[in-house]
């Protein structure tokens, strides 16, 4: 039995701004990750685990800051002395768009860090490969069109459907190495790429479109024995039941509202030719919360915009949103000031404000404005957005007064010394 823990997606420098941390001098929103991160290591090395497998993007682009390289060089490093065979899929946001420019984990690869490996092109690794392990591994890093096209000599204009082509081909290179596994031994599929069927964090199915997505056969293929996956926030099995295991573990600390009710969480896997046992770790990251209110009445405004919000014990050190939508003329009943005093224990809090245009109501069936005189237009229009009898009886007055300026041919602005 092989015993794995498997991460991905730890954009550890994906909140760069904000308050700092006096000690470190770090964003604390990176302090957040590099946490998370910890969390991992620190179980790799507890639990003794045979292998760690990261798939992918380690940064939030292709050119991190030394700073943030310093920080995630420390967790490898530690991961490296205690002997921990340790492999590093190169995902999107590792990967340059310009060929030949270096990947942001290629430090690994130049200066073969011992018992870190580099997954930087698609290939089939052995027990010689992987420090002595009896396992297998066939890794895949982010593919790009170009790159697939380049190795495969693919044309663009060989097909209309090109990323159609593009994913027979990485499913045909897929089965070679599937082809040449020996059967005595356990596998293992780690790749940062989307998947046929895998959800969103915002529920949007992955869907054919930029991204060249790898079927869900090739996946679920019975001769392999675990699937790690990287590149999507929202953990998921896509195999529930069956065998083998096909896994998201997700991002190791939520990153936007769109992940306010995931849990952050990362996998240990026992593996064995045949059978695999999964075993979900929860990582307590920061709290997020989401509201939304819609005001029906301008009474308690505040108490309104308080009760909605979650307990005081719960938004402290939480990040927060809430959007308010109301009437424009309801403005003056909204007092952010205190909203925000009363919202001051959270670590971010942001109130977006959606003032709503009253729409004009629906001109009844036979009838039309077109022949009507201005001021019966003008009673509609204050009728459907609800004016007392009171206003509209004090706007008449000034209304008439306008119209009957324009109708005169009145310029306000030309006096009797004009020529």
């Amino acid at each position: 039995m092989i015993k794995i823990l498997h991460f991905a997606d730890a954009h550890i420098d994906i909140a760069r701004f904000g308050r700092h941390d006096p000690e470190t001098g770090l964003p604390l929103r990176v302090v957040d990750f590099l946490k998370a991160l910890d969390t991992i290591v620190d179980t790799a090395i507890n639990e003794n685990v045979d292998l760690v497998i990261f798939a992918g993007d380690a940064y939030r682009d292709r050119a991190p800051a030394p700073t943030f390289q310093r920080e995630w060089g420390k967790r490898m490093m530690r991961l490296s002395q205690a002997k921990i065979p340790t492999l590093l899929v190169v995902g999107n946001h590792d990967l340059s768009p310009a060929a030949g420019r270096a990947h942001a984990l290629q430090e690994y690869e130049t200066l073969e860090v011992p018992y870190i490996r580099v997954i930087s092109q698609p290939e089939l690794l052995g027990p010689q490969d992987l420090f002595g392990l009896p396992l297998q591994v066939i890794g895949l890093p982010w593919v790009t069109r170009s790159g697939l096209m380049a190795s495969q000599s693919i044309s663009t204009w060989e097909s209309k459907n090109v990323n159609g082509e593009l994913e027979h081909h990485l499913v045909d290179l897929l089965n070679n190495f599937l082809d040449q596994l020996n059967p005595d031994l356990p596998v293992v599929l780690t790749a940062h790429a989307s998947v046929q069927g895998a959800v969103y964090g915002n529920e949007r199915s992955v869907m054919l479109g930029k991204d060249i997505v790898l079927p869900g056969s090739i996946v679920r293929d019975a001769r392999l024995d675990y699937v790690a996956l990287g590149h999507i926030y929202k953990p998921q099995e896509l195999n529930s039941g069956g065998h083998p295991p096909v896994v998201y573990p997700g991002s190791i600390e939520r990153v936007d509202f769109g992940e306010v009710d995931d849990e952050k969480q990362f996998v240990i896997a026992q593996v064995e030719k045949g059978t695999t046992h999964i075993d979900w770790r929860k990582l307590t990251g920061r709290r997020f919360f989401n509201r939304k209110l819609e005001l029906t009445s301008s009474e308690d405004v505040q108490g309104q915009l308080e009760r909605i919000l979650p307990p005081l014990q719960e938004m402290k050190d939480a990040i927060g949103r809430l959007v308010l939508f109301y009437p424009r003329e309801w403005e003056a009943f909204i007092d952010e000031p205190a909203l925000r005093r009363y919202a001051q224990d959270t670590f971010e809090f942001h109130f977006i404000r959606r003032p709503q245009l009253k729409i004009g109501g629906r001109v009844p069936d036979g009838e039309s404005l077109l022949g009507k005189t201005t001021a019966d237009q003008l009673d509609f229009y204050w009728k459907n957005q609800g004016l007392a009898d009171k206003d509209v009886k004090d706007l008449k007055p000034l209304a008439e007064e306008i119209m009957a300026q324009v109708h005169s041919g009145f310029n306000p602005d030309q006096t009797d010394e004009t020529p």
